[in-house]
């Protein structure tokens, strides 16, 4: 598998590195499976040290507390003191500058908002922060008023066009550069929906296809295969 530079990456790619270079937040929005997750990472890991925090669906601050405590590996359990805690987590910020990631931002509640704005306002660099949110909860993000005024951009990630299609597949792995233009699109209409996550399924099951079959490249009846395998043989 190959990094395909979709509009929505390189989107993400320049307003990460603008926040990343003015320590500000980014509000990344997309729908379930078009890569907001992978464009984030990606980009970041280009810039410098991910921390991504792995919280409850429904934290409350003491959950991302926690979270910090244990991506900026401080080692031992986070204290008890919220005060001695936050003394640890900014110390350990303000070491060097960081990207801190935060998925379903849109299930935060405001005084976990309010937290993220203390810390960023709390180190003379400022804090680059990527927000990752389902489309649904922009409505929810634009009304914390802190990012109105801390935020460097707030860019979208979108499933492939049609027209994308064929160019984002071949660039995905080398085995769809053998297959037609329209023959992809109509895998795409029929499992992928122009979903970059669906289209890694489908390439693994035809890997795995062609190496159960001994052929080199999919035809038209291993792609039917895999594709009756994947769906169980609806049609769109």
């Amino acid at each position: 598998m190959r990094t395909v530079l979709t509009p929505g990456m390189l989107a993400v790619s320049d307003t990460l590195a603008a926040a990343w270079a003015e320590g500000r937040f980014v509000c990344v929005l997309g729908g379930a499976g078009v890569g907001k997750t992978f464009a984030v990472h990606t980009a970041a890991r280009r810039l410098g040290e991910l921390v991504p925090l792995d919280h409850r669906a429904q934290p409350a601050p003491a959950d991302l507390r926690a979270a910090l405590h244990r991506a900026l590996r401080l080692g031992g359990e986070t204290p008890c003191d919220p005060g001695i805690a936050d003394t640890l987590i900014r110390h350990a910020l303000a070491a060097r500058p960081r990207i801190v990631v935060v998925e379903d931002a849109d299930r935060l509640s405001p005084s976990c908002f309010e937290y993220l704005r203390f810390l960023h306002d709390g180190l003379p660099q400022g804090l680059c922060v990527v927000l990752i949110a389902a489309a649904r909860g922009e409505r929810l993000l634009r009304a914390q008023r802190m990012l109105g005024t801390r935020s460097a951009g707030w860019p979208h990630v979108r499933p492939l066009t049609r027209d994308q299609v064929p160019q984002a597949a071949t660039a995905l792995h080398p085995l769809w550069q053998s297959v037609a233009p329209g023959d992809l699109q109509t895998l795409d209409a029929r499992l992928a929906g122009g979903l970059l996550r669906r289209w890694v399924v489908l390439t693994l099951h035809t890997v795995r296809a062609l190496a159960a079959t001994g052929l080199t490249k999919p035809d038209r009846s291993v792609l039917q295969a895999v594709a009756d395998r994947i769906d169980g043989g609806r049609r769109p």
